[in-house]
């Protein structure tokens, strides 16, 4: 993954998300429209914490997140999620 020119505040993250599924566990091909938001992904940029509340997370780690976290924005064509620490459910 290429170095990002991006640097979240605060406790703020940038994730990228997983790819959703294509197949189901028997096969079958799920269509575009069908597919689940992923919520599992890899956090790429830290932002410095809370003055008080240091982040747990780094960068590289994998994390699961809440079905609706984060707001969506698109850099250098790709798609990423930026979110409070707080959305985080775990490091997986």
């Amino acid at each position: 993954m290429s170095k990002l020119n991006i640097k979240p505040l605060a406790d703020r993250v940038l994730v990228a998300p997983a790819a959703a599924e294509e197949k189901t566990a028997s096969g079958i091909i799920i269509p575009d429209t069908a597919k689940e938001k992923p919520q599992r992904g890899e956090v790429v940029a830290v932002g410095n914490g809370k003055k008080d509340e240091p982040l747990t997370v780094k960068v590289g780690d994998g994390v699961l997140y809440g079905k609706y976290a984060g707001t969506e924005i698109t850099i250098e064509g790709k798609e990423y999620l930026i979110m409070k620490e707080s959305d985080i459910f775990a490091i997986v």
